[in-house]
């Protein structure tokens, strides 16, 4: 069964060798310090009595298969306690790609551990290096092999904007990480963290976070290359919470990152079919998905704004046949078909 929820449990910094340049997870987690098996049992326990709809127990923050065993195993076995196949169906885990063995992996297994996520962040070794990641992308290419061989899920993530990168040497990576055929990605533009290195290197002037529209042209990119690719991305941004908020000095953050995301891409695909069809302008027509229209007009519908600029008065339905991130484009407004309804401009 496949869960689209998580209840996330933050263990921050714990079991972290290196300090990343980007990272600060008590801004990230909202915490200073990781849970006790206590406070991992009541956070379970009161979520048990309020979900909807089947998730999974996840283990985030620090490197989770590097926090000390004994510690380790505590919280695994107080997670193994809610398991039950409805409500909690498995556990979901995040670590860094060096700290992943055979022996890791049996531990994992038995415990009931379902999930594996890697932060692999880049496969470009010089940009590893710049973020103080202390890993290289062999490292992230093995143990993703490991973690396949072993019958988990594997989730990978990925960072644009990281010191060293490029929008070509991001592509590539994308390329990379598919190869391994994650189940699921994770697509995080770099936000400069109050209290991280990255924060002094921006302060310094050593480094330039992306602008929000370069992030949305790049995540664009890799969301329709995994998506062709058969990758689930099952997050693009950061969480938008009141601590993570109040903790970024820089960088391209949204509250609703991946609607732009979505949405631009949508919008390349209409400038795309006017082209190739040579649509005059004049009335034009956009059918998407179901619960689409609001990506495909755009946030204060500035998608309809770039239309009307090349002299295009838009008029947006649903399509049930249409799937993610599909669209058809026309001309004269059609008869509006059953099942379909309009956004009128």
């Amino acid at each position: 069964m496949k869960t689209h929820a998580n209840i996330p449990i933050f263990i921050p910094h714990a079991g972290c060798p290196h300090t990343c340049s980007f990272c600060d997870q008590r801004a990230i987690s909202g915490r200073a310090g990781p849970p006790t098996p206590d406070q991992v049992r009541e956070t379970l326990a009161a979520a048990h009595d309020t979900l909807k709809a089947p998730a999974e127990i996840a283990f985030f923050g620090g490197s989770f298969t590097a926090v000390a065993p004994d510690y380790r195993r505590s919280l695994l076995g107080v997670a193994a306690e809610f398991l039950d196949g409805e409500t909690f169906t498995g556990i979901r885990v995040s670590t860094r790609p060096d700290a992943i063995d055979l022996g890791i992996l049996d531990e994992l297994s038995a415990a009931g551990v379902t999930a594996i996520e890697l932060g692999a962040q880049s496969m470009d070794d010089e940009v590893l290096r710049h973020s103080g990641r202390g890993h290289t992308a062999e490292d992230t290419r093995e143990a993703a092999r490991l973690i396949r061989v072993h019958g988990f899920s594997l989730g990978l993530q990925v960072m644009t904007g990281l010191p060293g990168d490029t929008d070509q040497k991001a592509l590539a990576t994308a390329v990379e990480l598919a190869v391994l055929s994650p189940d699921t990605m994770r697509i995080y533009p770099a936000l400069v963290l109050r209290g991280s290195q990255l924060e002094e290197l921006y302060q310094r002037g050593d480094y330039r976070p992306q602008t929000l529209e370069q992030a949305i042209d790049l995540c664009a990119q890799l969301l329709r290359l995994f998506t062709r690719e058969g990758v689930r991305v099952i997050r693009l941004g950061l969480h938008n919470e009141a601590n993570t908020q109040d903790s970024i000095v820089a960088g391209p953050c949204h509250p609703a990152f991946r609607e732009l995301v979505e949405g631009q891409i949508l919008l390349e695909d209409v400038f795309s079919a006017i082209k190739a069809d040579q649509i005059p302008t004049g009335p034009l027509t956009i059918s998407v998905a179901p619960g689409s229209q609001s990506k495909m007009a755009g946030q204060n519908r500035r998608n309809i704004a770039a239309l009307e600029k090349l002299g295009y008065r838009t008029s947006i339905y649903t399509d049930p046949n249409l799937g993610y991130l599909q669209l058809t484009v026309g001309g004269a407004p059609p008869r509006v078909p059953e099942g379909s309804t309009n956004i009128p401009v």
